[in-house]
């Protein structure tokens, strides 16, 4: 079977992230961007590939960003890209969960010249799989545009960059200002005082926690931000990598907390896409949502008075040793396929893309995430942007969600696992859970 995007581009057949090899280690953190490349040389004919004149030719871009708002924001970058570096650019686009699913088939067979991507884990394990090509050369000119975290999010096991990131986002509690002031709301800093919100909203004939897990993965969102705030960001670290066994007594303390919070969360999240959950937020149906602001903030944007009305707080505190000093902060970006055709023009996109004025570019469309260029200034950022900078920037650490911090395949184990869990949520089967999840993770890890 095939999957045949918007423009006709065939990105081969279908491989679930269960059918990507083993390999690497996890990476976590976050922040920070910025130069523009002229480039010519000699063809190379044995390959296919063009190391000729930049200016004229045409870069293919494969692109997951499906949804109207991102698509719409990320035309507008490669707009600006093809303006500066004198390309053409083609933007063959596929729905997001499904270039994701098909990723490790798409890059094996014709990939396009570069591709939407996530930092960390993700960006090694196919930069390990010599899928991606290095781009070295392009971080020499706009290395000096990023901080250190950001340089190390880019950079593969081997040492070298295969990643330019472009923005990241924050995973946060999301509500409606009004429906607090109305309801005499107040925002909780702690457990109890989140556990005793949500008692009252459902009192009040709300649901307390919008939630829609039917894709899977938003799920690894709240088992994240739970275990940070129980165990600490080391520990999620090295649960990730199966430093510690998902048997161990803190993975149990996880499971714990969300079956107390389970009353009070959205039921048959399974059947129910996220976007579907935050409109019952939007219509104030829902009392808050957990989710990231590139995802809940974008469902809002058509309505600048919902947009204005939104508003969030980070995860309450469980644990007071690490109290909110955590949370998922996930950075995409882009890549070098190894099998580009055209890398030299590709690179003059890449390094245009790495500048301040590439990522302001995208900002002005795009009202939700945030930039990583040192010193970017965007005169459009909204109030939840703005927020999303100062609280990411009060964190000691910020990880990079789990099914980019852990082996492709363990994400997809537990999105399984946690998806029985949410269906069943009695803490009588929390031991059994962790046991199946110890038995994949022994068969990814070691096997």
């Amino acid at each position: 079977m095939s999957v045949v995007g918007p423009n006709n581009d065939d990105v081969r057949s279908t491989f679930t992230r269960r059918n990507l090899l083993r390999g690497v280690g996890a990476a976590g953190l976050t922040v920070a961007a910025g130069g523009v490349l002229s480039a010519c040389g000699d063809s190379e004919p044995e390959t296919g590939k063009s190391s000729g004149p930049v200016a004229g030719s045409t870069v293919t871009f494969g692109s997951n960003y499906s949804d109207p708002a991102t698509r719409s924001a990320f035309a507008a970058l490669t707009g600006s890209a093809a303006a500066s570096t004198k390309t053409k650019i083609k933007i063959n686009t596929v729905d997001h969960n499904t270039f994701q699913q098909n990723i490790t088939s798409y890059l094996q067979g014709t990939p396009d010249d570069l591709f939407t991507w996530f930092a960390g884990y993700r960006m090694q394990y196919f930069a390990a799989q010599g899928l991606a090509e290095p781009i070295d050369d392009v971080w020499e000119k706009i290395g000096g545009n990023f901080n250190d975290v950001a340089k190390k999010l880019s950079t593969g096991l081997d040492g070298h960059h295969y990643f330019v990131p472009i923005y990241n986002y924050p995973w946060v509690v999301f509500y409606s200002k009004s429906l607090f002031a109305k309801n005499g709301y107040t925002v909780p800093t702690t457990w109890d005082a989140y556990m005793a919100l949500c008692k009252k909203m459902k009192t009040d004939g709300l649901i307390p926690i919008a939630f829609g897990d039917k894709d899977g993965w938003p799920a690894l969102g709240t088992f994240d931000i739970l275990n940070m705030r129980i165990n600490g960001y080391d520990y999620h670290v090295k649960l990730m990598k199966h430093e510690i066994p998902w048997t161990d007594q803190g993975v149990h303390n996880v499971f714990q907390h969300w079956a107390e919070m389970m009353p009070y969360v959205q039921s048959g999240a399974n059947g129910r896409i996220w976007q579907d959950a935050a409109k019952t937020l939007e219509s104030k149906k829902a009392g808050m949502m957990f989710q990231g602001t590139n995802q809940v903030a974008a469902q809002f944007v058509s309505d600048k008075a919902d947009l204005d009305d939104l508003d969030f707080f980070p995860f309450p505190a469980i644990n007071p040793k690490w109290g909110q000093d955590y949370m998922d902060a996930p950075t995409d970006g882009f890549m070098l396929s190894k099998k580009a055709k055209n890398p030299a023009a590709a690179k003059a996109v890449l390094e245009y893309i790495g500048t301040g004025e590439a990522e302001a570019e995208y900002l002005k469309t795009d009202q939700w995430d945030v930039g990583l260029a040192k010193g970017l200034v965007v005169p459009t950022y909204n109030a939840i942007q703005k927020k999303s900078v100062a609280e990411i920037g009060k964190c000691k650490a910020v990880a990079q969600f789990m099914d980019r911090d852990a082996d492709p395949a363990m994400a997809t184990a537990m999105i399984s696992l946690i998806q029985k869990f949410i269906d069943d949520p009695a803490t009588n089967g929390i031991a059994s859970l962790q046991k199946s999840a110890e038995s994949q993770a022994k068969a990814i890890y070691t096997g």
